[in-house]
């Protein structure tokens, strides 16, 4: 499917939330990953929320492209590959927008584990430093970020580590005998 990540933002930046991409992606893998039922939907009634106006033509057309996003992120993180592709810029983009597009992955990824209800104590212990590490994240400080390799190298990291760890938190909450047996 071919997404056109502009009018995803167009409509993004309509939602009562304003969630960068990259936030709504993380609250959509955070449903996801955390087994919520019928993820999309609440994904789209936290993005989007119906206002109640049944003929509003141009709400229904944005739900639409919405939901269409949203399956084809589903799709992709149910196969048997679970791809979590963290939307960021390209890498000729400055390094304060790529490492801020990761940021805002995993304050989404939290906001929608506080949606489900799920705090630390709920989780193992290897979700729970997931959890705390994910926490800390939200901290980061960008103001002294330089384009330095190093910089570089340390946000390919972070990513892949967040990666992982959203896969850590989806095999426990949605499989959790894969967990089980590998423990």
């Amino acid at each position: 499917m071919n997404i056109d990540r502009s009018q995803i933002g167009d409509y993004l930046s309509a939602s009562p939330l304003h969630p960068t991409l990259a936030e709504a992606h993380g609250i959509l893998c955070g449903l996801l990953c955390c087994g919520a039922s019928d993820p999309v939907t609440r994904w789209l009634d936290q993005i989007m929320p119906l206002t109640g106006a049944d003929d509003d033509a141009s709400q229904r057309t944005e739900r639409a492209v919405l939901r269409d996003y949203a399956l084809s992120i589903e799709t992709a993180i149910s196969g048997p590959d679970l791809a979590i592709n963290i939307p960021t810029p390209d890498e000729s983009a400055p390094l304060i927008e790529r490492a801020a597009a990761t940021y805002d992955w995993v304050r989404g990824f939290l906001y929608a584990m506080g949606v489900l209800g799920i705090s630390e104590q709920t989780l193992s212990e290897d979700a729970r430093e997931v959890y705390r590490d994910f926490l800390t994240m939200t901290r980061m400080d960008f103001d002294d970020l330089d384009e330095t390799e190093d910089n570089e190298q340390a946000l390919t990291e972070v990513t892949e580590f967040i990666r992982v760890a959203a896969m850590l938190i989806h095999d426990e909450r949605i499989d959790p005998r894969a967990h089980t047996e590998q423990t």
